[in-house]
Order: structure tokens, then C-alpha cells, then sequence
């Protein structure tokens, strides 16, 4: 698995359509919260709505997707999830043209936009279990993570000088252009995908019962392996992200940072994400995917209760950006051989369901942790709510797998 390794003309072009989303998405970064303060005069409460409630309203709407992805093949749901997304970015545009823009409008374009991408990633990680060879996963996996990271680097400060140069609603032109891309790549494979392994009993046009909602978390919590890996994941991702916002507020606000090195401080550090990346498939060659999952991720936790330090000036500034290049750094080895083994793990017939209640966990997680995050700092302050982060993240190792798993997934049902 190391990084010369040829994974085939087909997973070229879906890493094209990969990387084109992603650049994409990185490029409209903030886009709606941009839109709405600059455009639709919005404050804060209603920014922070719009984000909240977009990401949480939208996992929601995607908790019927997984069942039904199951029983389809995965490549038209991704073509149809980057359409959709597409549509619904291309109707803000219009409505900006015409002067009808409106919040309701922007919150529904932001569900939209949440559920397509669950569903998207769902369908893509069930596409790529089939199209890739499983020892060759993690390698597959490394090069999507270097991409992405590659995006953040490059995309928001690149969407910036395109908002600068062409107007508020630039960077959402350009990321509804990505998703043509991406569908475009999608299509181009030529691998003639099979009929996917799980049909629904009831029929192909039934609507799935509430056991088949709960099927994806019912699978993962009764898995010794993915049960902690869940429970380990949602929590770390969770808390990393309810700091974000309370870490802004306390670099911008009192410990006057301009606003060019609070971009500075989080774009450099992603240049570690990206060597963590392109070293997982090397560093699982040599020492394992169970001893790399566990080392990287009790690594990534111990960083975060550095950003309670952060102080005005030079040092303060090279402060954030050293702690967040070395937990960018460990997450860029950790989430490829994590994604690898949770695919490795889930049986063909359930990696939609699983992936789909994976994400909308995460993301439903991440905004109710941002949320009470933020009453804490009200209460508190936003340093002790930074420090309270940093110290419950020094305890998520605890929750990452102790035994390599011996067992393997469970065949699929025959179709």
C-alpha cells in the first residue's frame, strides 16, 4: 500500500470527481453565512441558526436515504446527489439575480445541500468497497484525505479573492460548477457496476419501515469494533468542532488577532493533514491498521487543550498553529485507515445504512455540541469552554478498539 501503488483508470475518475467536489466545497467555504450577513443583513443568531439548523435539519432528512440506497445501485445516487446539489446552490444564484433572495430560502438550499452530501458520501463509500480491492483501501482512502486537505489549503482563501473580484454569490457558482464535474467523472467510469446486494423485501418502490432506519446504528452498536470506533469518532469530531466557533470569538474579540492570521493560523497547520495522508498507507504497510488506528488516534486527542493557551502576538499565533498542525497531522493518518477499516467491517448489503447513520450521528452530534458549547462560554467564558473541550478529548482513547478484530464481515444477502 504504499503510494506508487496503481489503483486503476475507474478510481482515477471517481478521484477526479472527488477532488472536484472538493475543491469545489472548499471554495464556497462559509459561502451561506457570507451571504447572509453581507446580502440579507443577518446577525449573528440567525448565522449561527442557519448553520445549526441546516447541518441538523438535513441529517434528519437523510435518515430515509439509507435503506433506500441499499437496494440501488450507488454511482446514479451519487450522480443524482451532485445534481440535486447543484439545483439547489444554482437557485440561490438565481434568486440573488433577481433579487428574491430570502433567509427561508437560503436555510432550505442549506438542508438541501446537508442531506445530498450524506447521501453522497454513503453511496460513494459503498462504491468504493466494490470498486477497490480491500487491501488496497487504506491506499485509496489516503489519496481521497490528501485531496481533501489539498482543497482546504488552497480553496477558501482562493474563494475569498473570487467573492472580492465577482460578488458574494461567486464561490456558490463555482462550487455548483464542481458538482457538474464531479457527476461528469462520476459517468465517465466504465466499470459496469453490479445489482446491488440488498433488495428491500417488500419491493423495490416500498418505503422503508422503522426497522430499516435504525438498521445502520443497530449494526454498529451491536459491532465490538465499531461500536467504540462510533462512540470514539462522533465524540472527538464533536468536541473538535464545538471549540472552532468559541476560538474564533477569543482570537478575533479580545486578544485582537486581525482576521488574516486567524485564516493564517488554520490554513498552514492543513498542510499536515495532508502529509498525514499520503504517510497512513506507508505507516499501515510497516505496523498494521489496528496499531496505527489506536496511536494515531489517541494522538490526535491530546493536542486540543493547547488552544486554552493561546495568547495575543507572534507566539500566540505560532502556539495555535503548532497545535493544530500536530492534530491535523494525526487526523490525516487517522481518518483514512479509519474509513478503510469501518468499510472492511460492514458487509456489502449494509454500507449505506451504516455510512448514512454514521454521518447524520456526526453531524447532529457536532451541532448539538457546538450549541451547548456556546451556552458554556456565555457561562463561563470561552478559554475554560476550550480547556473543558481539551481535557474530555484526553479521555476519548479510552473509547478506541483495545483488540485488533479477527472476524470477518458478514457475507451479503443474495440479491
Amino acid at each position: 500500500m504504499a503510494g506508487g501503488v496503481t489503483l486503476g483508470r475507474d478510481f482515477g475518475r471517481l478521484w477526479a470527481a472527488y477532488a472536484a467536489s472538493a475543491v469545489g466545497t472548499r471554495l464556497a467555504f462559509d459561502a451561506f453565512p457570507l451571504i447572509a450577513i453581507t446580502v440579507l443583513h443577518r446577525g449573528a443568531a440567525e448565522v449561527s441558526a442557519l448553520a445549526a439548523l441546516g447541518a441538523a435539519v438535513g441529517a434528519a432528512a437523510a435518515i430515509p436515504l439509507g435503506p433506500w440506497m441499499e437496494s440501488r445501485r450507488k454511482r446514479p445516487v451519487m450522480v443524482a446527489a451532485d445534481l440535486v446539489r447543484c439545483a439547489a446552490l444554482l437557485s440561490v444564484v438565481a434568486a440573488y439575480a433577481l433579487g428574491r433572495l430570502g433567509f427561508p430560502h437560503l436555510l432550505v438550499a442549506a438542508v438541501v445541500v446537508a442531506a445530498s452530501d450524506i447521501a453522497f458520501g454513503a453511496a460513494s463509500g459503498a462504491f468504493l468497497k466494490w470498486l477497490v480491492r480491500p487491501d488496497d483501501l487504506v491506499t485509496a482512502q489516503g489519496r481521497l484525505e490528501s485531496t481533501n486537505w489539498t482543497a482546504t489549503v488552497l480553496g477558501p482563501p482562493l474563494g475569498g479573492g473570487l467573492i472580492a473580484l465577482l460578488g458574494p454569490v461567486a464561490t456558490v457558482v463555482a462550487d455548483a460548477a464542481s458538482y457538474v464535474l464531479s457527476a461528469a467523472g462520476l459517468r465517465a467510469i466504465r466499470a459496469e457496476e453490479p445489482p446491488p446486494p440488498c433488495k428491500h423485501p417488500a419491493g423495490r418502490g416500498s418505503r422503508p419501515g422503522a426497522g430499516d432506519l435504525l438498521a445502520g446504528w443497530r449494526h454498529i452498536l451491536a459491532h465490538p469494533v465499531l461500536r467504540p470506533l462510533f462512540l470514539h469518532t462522533v465524540l472527538v469530531n464533536g468536541l473538535i468542532m464545538a471549540v472552532a466557533p468559541l476560538l474564533a470569538v477569543l482570537m478575533l474579540g479580545p486578544l485582537g488577532f486581525p482576521p488574516w492570521q486567524y485564516g493564517l493560523a488554520f490554513a498552514v497547520p492543513c498542510l499536515g493533514g495532508l502529509l498525514g495522508a499520503r504517510l497512513a498507507g506507508r505507516l499501515v504497510t510497516r505496523f498494521g491498521r489496528h496499531r496505527v488506528l489506536r496511536t494515531a488516534g489517541t494522538l490526535r486527542a491530546l493536542w486540543s487543550i493547547g488552544l486554552a493557551f493561546v495568547h495575543p502576538g507572534v507566539t500566540g499565533l505560532l502556539l495555535v498553529m503548532a497545535v493544530e498542525c500536530a492534530l491535523i497531522t494525526c487526523t490525516g493518518v487517522f481518518n483514512p485507515v479509519f474509513a478503510a477499516q469501518r468499510l472492511t467491517l460492514t458487509a456489502p448489503d449494509r454500507v449505506a445504512r451504516v455510512l448514512t447513520a454514521w454521518s447524520v450521528t456526526g453531524k447532529i452530534s457536532i451541532a448539538a455540541l457546538t450549541a451547548l458549547w456556546g451556552l458554556l462560554a456565555v457561562a463561563a467564558g470561552p478559554r475554560t469552554a476550550i480547556a473543558l473541550a481539551g481535557v474530555l478529548l484526553l479521555a476519548t482513547p479510552l473509547l478506541l478498539p483495545r483488540r485488533e478484530p479477527r472476524e470477518e464481515p458478514e457475507p451479503a444477502s443474495a440479491p
